[in-house]
Formats: structure tokens, sequence, C-alpha cells
């Protein structure tokens, strides 16, 4: 592992003079970019009627999937684009920032989903336990095999001017591990299995005008593929699922690639992203300048989104859908038979929280969620005079 990296939840390398770099105060940004990060984190995650048996639940995970290199590209070099609709084996964001002093410090944190897959076992008579695809206890609970996700995150700290010197790797990746739930009475268990999440993240910058520099994240799977034949659903175990990058930093500001300052626009432009689509995070500017858009914040997803997406207000909580409208998926949750709602609670935890959230959502919450008027733009009367010729004046 190169040195220049610091403050991973994995172990990483304290760098050289990395105690003297400044209080890292973008953990209060990145904390500004969670609800939206977290509703990229878990779009399409388990989608409505949020049941195991339902055809939108068979294939999933559909953005930001980082797999294996060989794996994805054994029917042909994957092709680009500006965001992670497509499967890969890497994410790159390349933006714009200025500095605004010595000592700037840019810090990057990489967040995605390791697959975690839930198998239910039944207790057999000799002692021991046969996979099985359901199970009902006699709290009369069911318990239902399927495919959870684990949040993942790492978090990034460079020095600039390390970075201009050359890149600096760290790794990025996740642990195997099992974890075992035993059920009541006796009547089996629940076990849940990772396996090893293999990958780096890569930082690079280079100057391209007085106090203006172009920073590159790329972040890649490394781990050995599966069997050219595997199917997705079992090459997923070893994927980044749902990738995306917060990147803030000390003593810089990043420039908007949607609306970018006039002097800029060639090098906004000339950046590169592939399978991510960087945006300005955090609160839009009180009032239009006309001068182009900068912001201490940067949230790469692998969704297309504007400057400075928020999460509505009135929106009570996620539902892993973000194309759709709460108050239309609420009322379609409300009206799942309570067998559909068993199975749904049975599939996924966050699927029962949602239900929960539905099932006790007050009369005033759910109002809410009808719609709001962000803004209204006055418009000034027509100044009177005599009518038209062509158009008499009405009665």
């Amino acid at each position: 592992m190169s040195d220049g990296l610091i403050e991973g939840c994995a172990p990483c390398a304290v760098p050289r003079g990395g105690e003297d770099l400044p209080p890292d105060l973008s953990r209060s940004g990145f904390q500004q970019l969670s609800a939206v990060a977290d509703a990229v984190l878990y779009e399409g995650y388990l989608l409505y009627p949020y049941r195991r048996s339902s055809t939108k639940n068979r294939v999933r995970w559909q953005f930001g999937v980082l797999f294996p290199r060989d794996w994805v590209e054994a029917a042909g070099p994957v092709v680009p684009g500006v965001s992670g609709s497509a499967d890969s084996w890497y994410q790159q964001t390349e933006c714009l920032l200025r500095v605004r002093g010595p000592g700037a410090v840019v810090r990057v944190r990489v967040r995605y989903l390791q697959m975690q897959h839930k198998q239910v076992e039944a207790a057999g008579r000799d002692g021991g336990h046969r996979a099985v695809a359901s199970l009902r206890t006699d709290d009369g609970v069911a318990h239902l095999t399927f495919d959870e996700a684990v949040p993942r995150e790492v978090d990034l700290a460079v020095p600039l001017d390390d970075l201009l010197t050359g890149e600096r790797t760290a790794a990025v990746g996740a642990a195997a591990g099992t974890d075992i739930e035993p059920l009541p009475r006796g009547a089996g268990r629940v076990v849940r299995r990772r396996e090893e999440v293999r990958a780096h993240t890569t930082l690079t910058a280079e100057r391209h005008s007085e106090g203006v520099y172009r920073l590159r994240v790329l972040t890649a799977n490394t781990g050995p593929a599966p069997e050219p034949h595997t199917p997705r659903d079992e090459a997923l175990r070893g994927a980044l699922i749902a990738t995306h990058t917060l990147i803030a930093g000390q003593g810089v500001e990043f420039v908007s690639l949607i609306d970018p300052p006039a002097p800029l626009e060639e090098h906004a432009r000339a950046c590169r992203n592939e399978f991510a689509f960087p945006v300005l995070g955090g609160e839009p500017p009180a009032e239009e300048t006309g001068a182009g858009a900068t912001g201490d914040l940067l949230l790469a997803s692998p969704i297309i989104l504007p400057d400075h997406p928020q999460v509505a207000p009135e929106s009570p909580g996620d539902l892993h859908d973000a194309a759709e409208i709460d108050e239309i998926l609420t009322l379609r949750t409300m009206l799942l038979t309570d067998e559909e709602k068993s199975e749904a609670r049975a599939t996924d935890p966050r699927a029962a929280a949602i239900l929960d959230r539905v099932d006790t959502m007050p009369p005033e919450v759910f109002a809410r969620l009808h719609g709001a008027v962000r803004s209204l733009t006055p418009v000034t009367p027509a100044a009177e005079g005599p009518p038209s010729p062509a158009a008499p004046a009405a009665e």
C-alpha cells in the first residue's frame, strides 16, 4: 500500500507527514451528503412490492457494479459511459478543484455494498442443518433465503502537494465473513456469508493553470475472476455494488462540471468520467451569480443527478426507488395483502422497516407526500389598453 492515505475502515498505513495534516473538517460535509448518498447506495436495492417472489427482485444490483475485470470483459471490453448503469470493473471520476491557500488536502470517501447471502437452514434430527428456501418457526415468523448487502466505506486523505508528485493507491476492499443467527426453539438457523471483495482506489492530480487542478479518483475491482460462464448472481459475491465516491478537502473548492465558470469550461469538458457522474453536493447557493458554480463537496454517483441534489423534506424515509413518487409508492405498499406483507417482511429487514413505517404513518405525514410548491415566480400583469380589433373584448 502506498503512503499518503489515512482513515480507512480497513487497515491503512499512516503516511509520511500524516501527523501534519490539518484537522478533518470534511466529516461534517460528508454528513450533509449522507441522505443523498444513502439514497444512491440503496437505489434499486429492493423494489416494490418488496417480495422475494416479485419478478423485479429476481434481477438486482443495477447501478455502480464493479466486477473482477476478466469476468466482466469475457464478452469484450466494457464501453465507458457517464453513469454506472452498465457493469464494469472500474469507476473513474475526474473533477476540477481550485486551491484557496497553502496546505490543501484532498479527502475521499469510497462507498459501496458488499453482497451477503442469507441462507435459512432447518435443524435436523441428527443435530445437523440443511439448507432450505424458507422456514416458518413456531412463533409464526417466516424466514426466507435471500441476498442482502452490507454497506462499506473507506476514507482516504492526501495532501495535494503529494498527489502532484505521484499517484497514491490504497486498498478499499472488504473481508470475507460468516454470521450465524439461531432461530427460536431450535427450529434452525440463518447463516449469512460474505466473500472477500478486493479493490483499490488510486488518486492522482495535475496542475492545469495557476490555482486550478484536475483530480482523478479511480476505483477498481482487483479480485480474482470467477469462471467465465459463472452466472451474474454468483459473480456478484466478489463485486462492489452501488459504488460511489464523496470528495471534499481542506483549502479547496470544486468546480461544477455541469455549470463551470466560463474560464474553466474547456478544462471541465476535458474531464473524463467513466461509470460515474460527479455533481456538487451540499446546500445550493442562496442566489445565482451567473459566474459558474463551485462548492465544497462533490458526489460522484453511478446515477445521473443535478448539482446539489437534495432529499425532499416531505419524504419520511427511503423506499429504495428514487425514481418513484413517494405518495404513489406508499399507497401501493398500503394496499399489499397481509400475505404479501408477511413475505416482504421475511424477505429482508429493510423491507420490514418500510412496511412498519407505512403501517404507522401519521395522517399529517402522509398528507405532506401529496406535493409541495418549491418556488413561485411572480407574473407581471400586462398593461391595460384598448382591445385588439382581431380579439374583441369579452362581455
